[in-house]
Protein backbone atom coordinates (compact mmCIF):
# COMPACT_ATOMS: atom_id res chain seq x y z
CA UNK A 1 0.00 0.00 0.00
CA UNK A 2 3.10 2.59 -0.01
CA UNK A 3 2.14 5.27 -2.13
CA UNK A 4 -1.20 4.52 -2.47
CA UNK A 5 -3.59 7.53 -1.97
CA UNK A 6 -7.11 6.52 -3.63
CA UNK A 7 -8.89 3.48 -4.22
CA UNK A 8 -11.41 2.45 -6.37
CA UNK A 9 -13.14 -0.36 -5.46
CA UNK A 10 -15.99 -2.61 -7.19
CA UNK A 11 -19.33 -3.02 -5.63
CA UNK A 12 -20.96 -6.21 -6.75
CA UNK A 13 -18.93 -9.29 -5.73
CA UNK A 14 -16.61 -7.11 -3.63
CA UNK A 15 -18.80 -5.31 -1.29
CA UNK A 16 -21.74 -6.80 -1.76
CA UNK A 17 -22.05 -10.63 -1.46
CA UNK A 18 -24.14 -12.17 -4.82
CA UNK A 19 -25.72 -15.01 -5.63
CA UNK A 20 -26.61 -14.66 -9.14
CA UNK A 21 -28.65 -18.41 -8.94
CA UNK A 22 -31.39 -17.13 -7.54
CA UNK A 23 -32.04 -14.36 -9.90
CA UNK A 24 -33.11 -17.65 -11.77
CA UNK A 25 -34.42 -19.61 -9.01
CA UNK A 26 -36.91 -16.54 -8.34
CA UNK A 27 -37.85 -16.30 -12.07
CA UNK A 28 -38.47 -19.69 -12.07
CA UNK A 29 -40.95 -19.18 -8.91
CA UNK A 30 -43.14 -17.15 -11.18
CA UNK A 31 -43.48 -19.98 -13.54
CA UNK A 32 -41.66 -18.75 -16.35
CA UNK A 33 -40.48 -21.56 -18.57
CA UNK A 34 -37.40 -21.96 -19.55
CA UNK A 35 -35.87 -19.31 -18.28
CA UNK A 36 -31.52 -20.17 -17.78
CA UNK A 37 -32.25 -20.58 -21.54
CA UNK A 38 -33.95 -17.56 -22.11
CA UNK A 39 -32.43 -14.91 -19.97
CA UNK A 40 -29.12 -16.66 -18.96
CA UNK A 41 -27.98 -18.50 -22.48
CA UNK A 42 -30.03 -16.06 -25.07
CA UNK A 43 -28.04 -13.93 -26.87
CA UNK A 44 -30.77 -11.33 -26.44
CA UNK A 45 -30.06 -11.27 -22.81
CA UNK A 46 -26.78 -9.49 -23.27
CA UNK A 47 -27.98 -6.88 -24.91
CA UNK A 48 -31.36 -6.15 -22.66
CA UNK A 49 -29.16 -6.34 -19.22
CA UNK A 50 -25.82 -4.54 -20.98
CA UNK A 51 -28.43 -1.77 -22.05
CA UNK A 52 -30.19 -1.25 -18.77
CA UNK A 53 -26.60 -1.27 -17.26
CA UNK A 54 -25.07 1.42 -19.69
CA UNK A 55 -28.20 3.14 -19.08
CA UNK A 56 -29.53 3.40 -22.41
CA UNK A 57 -32.74 2.34 -21.46
CA UNK A 58 -35.63 3.38 -19.05
CA UNK A 59 -36.51 0.88 -16.05
CA UNK A 60 -39.37 0.74 -17.90
CA UNK A 61 -38.24 -0.32 -20.98
CA UNK A 62 -35.85 -3.15 -18.90
CA UNK A 63 -39.25 -4.69 -17.54
CA UNK A 64 -41.00 -4.76 -20.72
CA UNK A 65 -38.31 -6.55 -22.28
CA UNK A 66 -38.78 -9.03 -19.61
CA UNK A 67 -41.74 -9.16 -19.92
CA UNK A 68 -41.24 -9.80 -23.90
CA UNK A 69 -38.30 -12.21 -23.39
CA UNK A 70 -40.82 -14.58 -20.67
CA UNK A 71 -44.24 -13.93 -22.06
CA UNK A 72 -45.53 -13.78 -19.13
CA UNK A 73 -47.71 -10.67 -17.56
CA UNK A 74 -45.66 -10.17 -14.69
CA UNK A 75 -45.79 -7.22 -12.90
CA UNK A 76 -43.28 -4.45 -12.24
CA UNK A 77 -42.96 -5.52 -8.52
CA UNK A 78 -42.41 -9.02 -9.57
CA UNK A 79 -39.38 -8.34 -12.34
CA UNK A 80 -38.00 -5.71 -9.58
CA UNK A 81 -38.17 -8.69 -6.70
CA UNK A 82 -36.86 -11.61 -8.82
CA UNK A 83 -34.20 -9.10 -10.22
CA UNK A 84 -32.67 -7.94 -6.70
CA UNK A 85 -32.77 -12.04 -5.65
CA UNK A 86 -28.94 -12.21 -6.92
CA UNK A 87 -28.28 -9.10 -4.28
CA UNK A 88 -27.20 -10.73 -0.97
CA UNK A 89 -26.07 -9.15 1.82
CA UNK A 90 -23.00 -6.41 2.58
CA UNK A 91 -21.05 -7.58 5.65
CA UNK A 92 -20.54 -5.57 8.86
CA UNK A 93 -17.20 -5.27 8.70
CA UNK A 94 -17.15 -3.98 5.46
CA UNK A 95 -19.06 -1.05 6.00
CA UNK A 96 -17.11 -0.17 8.86
CA UNK A 97 -14.07 -0.60 7.02
CA UNK A 98 -15.26 1.19 4.17
CA UNK A 99 -15.85 4.16 6.71
CA UNK A 100 -12.67 3.74 8.37
CA UNK A 101 -10.29 3.44 4.67
CA UNK A 102 -12.14 6.92 3.75
CA UNK A 103 -10.44 8.70 6.65
CA UNK A 104 -7.03 7.37 5.33
CA UNK A 105 -7.83 7.58 1.43
CA UNK A 106 -9.23 8.86 -0.96
CA UNK A 107 -12.37 6.33 -1.51
CA UNK A 108 -13.94 5.84 -4.70
CA UNK A 109 -17.18 3.41 -5.78
CA UNK A 110 -17.10 2.15 -9.39
CA UNK A 111 -19.61 -0.37 -10.37
CA UNK A 112 -21.42 -1.44 -13.30
CA UNK A 113 -25.02 -1.58 -12.28
CA UNK A 114 -28.11 -0.47 -12.80
CA UNK A 115 -31.26 1.68 -11.46
CA UNK A 116 -33.03 -1.18 -9.36
CA UNK A 117 -29.86 -2.63 -8.12
CA UNK A 118 -28.33 0.65 -7.41
CA UNK A 119 -32.06 2.20 -5.34
CA UNK A 120 -32.57 -1.03 -3.31
CA UNK A 121 -28.73 -1.29 -2.61
CA UNK A 122 -28.74 2.40 -1.23
CA UNK A 123 -32.23 1.72 0.80
CA UNK A 124 -31.09 -1.63 2.44
CA UNK A 125 -26.96 -1.94 3.08
CA UNK A 126 -25.68 1.93 3.03
CA UNK A 127 -28.24 2.73 5.51
CA UNK A 128 -26.39 1.39 7.78
CA UNK A 129 -25.90 2.63 11.08
CA UNK A 130 -28.23 5.67 10.03
CA UNK A 131 -25.69 6.25 6.68
CA UNK A 132 -26.00 7.05 2.98
CA UNK A 133 -23.79 5.75 0.23
CA UNK A 134 -21.94 9.01 0.09
CA UNK A 135 -20.97 8.88 3.49
CA UNK A 136 -18.81 5.57 2.25
CA UNK A 137 -17.15 7.69 -0.53
CA UNK A 138 -15.54 10.56 -2.00
CA UNK A 139 -17.01 10.07 -5.21
CA UNK A 140 -19.57 7.49 -6.92
CA UNK A 141 -19.74 5.99 -10.21
CA UNK A 142 -22.06 3.70 -10.96
CA UNK A 143 -22.23 2.87 -15.32
CA UNK A 144 -26.19 3.65 -15.79
CA UNK A 145 -25.26 7.23 -15.08
CA UNK A 146 -21.86 7.21 -16.72
CA UNK A 147 -23.38 5.44 -19.87
CA UNK A 148 -19.77 3.57 -19.90
CA UNK A 149 -19.04 0.26 -18.81
CA UNK A 150 -15.97 -1.93 -17.59
CA UNK A 151 -13.66 -3.31 -18.75
CA UNK A 152 -13.77 0.03 -21.37
CA UNK A 153 -11.02 1.84 -20.82
CA UNK A 154 -13.31 4.67 -21.36
CA UNK A 155 -14.46 4.63 -17.92
CA UNK A 156 -11.74 4.32 -16.27
CA UNK A 157 -9.93 7.22 -17.69
CA UNK A 158 -13.36 9.44 -16.97
CA UNK A 159 -12.62 8.48 -12.96
CA UNK A 160 -8.80 9.61 -13.77
CA UNK A 161 -10.29 13.20 -15.01
CA UNK A 162 -13.42 13.19 -12.81
CA UNK A 163 -12.00 12.72 -9.79
CA UNK A 164 -7.78 14.29 -10.86
CA UNK A 165 -6.36 11.64 -9.43
CA UNK A 166 -3.19 9.67 -10.63
CA UNK A 167 -3.25 6.43 -11.56
CA UNK A 168 -0.03 4.88 -10.31
CA UNK A 169 -1.49 6.23 -7.18
CA UNK A 170 -4.37 3.72 -7.07
CA UNK A 171 -5.48 0.93 -5.65
CA UNK A 172 -8.37 -0.73 -8.15
CA UNK A 173 -10.30 -3.36 -6.05
CA UNK A 174 -12.67 -5.16 -8.94
CA UNK A 175 -13.80 -8.97 -8.59
CA UNK A 176 -13.40 -9.71 -12.57
CA UNK A 177 -10.30 -10.22 -13.98
CA UNK A 178 -10.96 -8.11 -17.56
CA UNK A 179 -11.27 -4.96 -15.77
CA UNK A 180 -8.19 -5.41 -13.70
CA UNK A 181 -6.33 -5.69 -16.37
CA UNK A 182 -7.45 -2.33 -18.13
CA UNK A 183 -7.11 -0.93 -14.98
CA UNK A 184 -3.29 -2.20 -15.10
CA UNK A 185 -2.89 -1.16 -18.53
CA UNK A 186 -3.71 2.12 -17.63
CA UNK A 187 -1.03 2.35 -14.37
CA UNK A 188 -3.60 1.09 -11.82
CA UNK A 189 -2.83 -1.50 -8.98
CA UNK A 190 -5.14 -4.12 -8.96
CA UNK A 191 -6.12 -6.69 -6.19
CA UNK A 192 -8.88 -9.20 -7.39
CA UNK A 193 -10.48 -10.51 -4.65
CA UNK A 194 -12.07 -14.24 -4.06
CA UNK A 195 -16.22 -14.72 -3.65
CA UNK A 196 -16.81 -13.58 -0.37
CA UNK A 197 -13.06 -12.57 0.65
CA UNK A 198 -12.22 -10.47 3.66
CA UNK A 199 -10.29 -8.32 1.72
CA UNK A 200 -9.85 -6.19 4.70
CA UNK A 201 -5.72 -7.76 5.16
CA UNK A 202 -5.04 -5.55 2.43
CA UNK A 203 -4.94 -3.08 5.28
CA UNK A 204 -4.34 -5.14 7.97
CA UNK A 205 -2.08 -2.13 9.57
CA UNK A 206 -5.58 -0.34 10.15
CA UNK A 207 -7.91 -3.39 11.69
CA UNK A 208 -6.90 -2.64 15.45
CA UNK A 209 -7.97 0.79 14.71
CA UNK A 210 -11.43 0.00 13.02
Amino acid sequence: MEGIKNLVIDFGGVIINLTRNRCIEAFESLGVANIREQIVNNYQHKDLFMKIELGSITVAEFRDGIRHLTKQPLTDEQIDAAWIAMLDDVPDYKLDLLLGLRKRYNTMLLSNTNEIHWDWSEKTCFSYKGHHASDFFNHIYLSYRLHLLKPDAEIFEYVLQDANIRPEETLFIDDAIPNCRTAESLGFHTYTPQPREDWSHLFGFMNHEL
